[in-house]
């Protein structure tokens, strides 16, 4: 019997995913670049918008340069499990932060499974970033009595590496 069969509160569960693509420019391409982000996940994306002015890259502030997309519960890992079979059910050490959450791209949508080139979009690539959780997680951003997440119930890596093993079988590859 593992501690997580024990104590409920301990499971580690995915919090969110959000599909992140950014063009560095709106117009046609931010069009695009919705349009793909549409397209994997049936959902309508939100505009990012640029927080500086950058001259050398001919960015203004609050200019839109790209958009983004967050799912949750089962859609996040249904998407999950499509984006990891891109990556060949491996993933980076390097992609983890230490709370457990970790991030990887992909360098081109048609990679999935049953997306065919579309002319109308072109190649774009996407950041992946997902949150991990464990119950418990809502005293920290609760109005009310907000506290901050004991050290003891935080996500450590090994956690997050033994979870996705069983729920995704993805293996974690070590780098130096």
């Amino acid at each position: 019997m593992t501690e997580n069969d024990r104590n409920p509160m301990r499971n580690v569960s995915v919090d969110k995913v959000v599909i992140n693509v950014g063009v560095g420019e709106g117009g046609e391409k931010l069009m695009r670049g919705e349009k793909m982000v549409e397209t994997l996940t049936g959902r309508t994306p939100v505009r990012t918008i640029s927080k500086t002015t950058n001259k050398d890259l001919g960015v203004r502030k609050f200019m839109p340069i790209g958009c983004k997309v967050t799912l949750r519960k089962d859609e996040a890992k249904d998407f999950l499990k499509r984006a990891f079979w891109v990556k060949e059910n491996r993933i980076a050490n390097y992609s983890f932060d230490r709370f457990g959450n970790f991030s990887f791209g992909l360098p081109d949508y048609t990679d999935f499974e049953n997306m065919k080139y579309d002319p109308d979009i072109g190649i774009f690539g996407l950041d992946i970033c997902v949150s991990m959780k464990r119950p418990g997680y809502r005293i920290s951003r609760r109005k009310v009595n907000k506290r901050k997440i004991p050290t003891r119930h935080r996500i450590s890596k090994e956690e997050v590496f033994d979870f996705l093993h069983k729920e995704f079988d993805v293996e974690v590859v070590m780098f130096d």
